[in-house]
């Protein structure tokens, strides 16, 4: 069974109670690298976090831990509150795919994420989260990013356009294709009195 939960693509702004755009890798399906990929909103964890984890704990157990690396995280909080209980995080800069979500569900097992950046592309996302929850695949997150189709710029169909007009006798300098990947800011501290958003020591 594929749980895939999406809205249209938002603002960074968006709440934090939207439901996550998530795939799943059906259940029972052999062991893969990936479990699936989720379609954060931003890159603020604190936000981000309670929503997945709502939809997640009751399909695999109450998720206790998270990891990820700090190079696709602007700020990794100690603890996240999600729904009557804590989330502990933790983050690894060399030890672990920088595209990558692991989460533990105590006393019962192991997931990996692969996490599609925010504001990626609609057409690669989808791209990206059907191969990341095909058991066929064994791909790591990171080869996935890497051959994910890049989005179609306004420079690619300016020398489309002149090929088909000229006949195909165009021959058109090579043009520079945008990153497949938007790097969003810093999201703005939206930390209440109280909540404990100190960042996990990364390692």
């Amino acid at each position: 069974m594929t749980v895939t939960i999406s809205r249209p693509t938002t603002s960074e702004g968006r709440p934090a109670s939207s439901p996550p755009r998530l795939a799943l890798a059906p259940v029972g399906s052999a062991p893969a690298l990936l479990d699936g990929a989720w379609w954060p909103r931003s890159r603020d964890l604190f936000a981000e976090l309670p929503a997945l984890a709502a939809v997640l704990d009751p399909l695999w157990g109450r998720i206790t831990r998270i990891t990820v690396n700090p190079a696709q995280w602007p700020a990794v909080p100690r603890k996240v509150p999600v729904a009557g209980h804590v989330v502990k995080a933790g983050c690894f800069r060399d030890e672990q795919d920088p595209h990558e979500l692991l989460l533990l569900s105590y006393h019962v097992g192991r997931w990996n994420l692969l996490v599609v950046p925010p504001g990626t592309d609609p057409v690669r996302a989808a791209w990206l989260m059907a191969a990341a929850s095909d058991p066929r695949r064994g791909d790591s997150a990171s080869r996935l990013m890497a051959d994910a189709p890049q989005p179609v710029t306004e420079a690619d169909r300016i020398v489309e356009a002149a090929w088909e007009s000229e006949g195909g006798r165009v021959t058109p300098a090579p043009a520079a294709r945008a990153p497949g990947r938007t790097v969003a800011a810093a999201p703005a501290d939206r930390s209440k009195p109280g909540q404990d958003r100190g960042r996990s020591s990364c390692r």
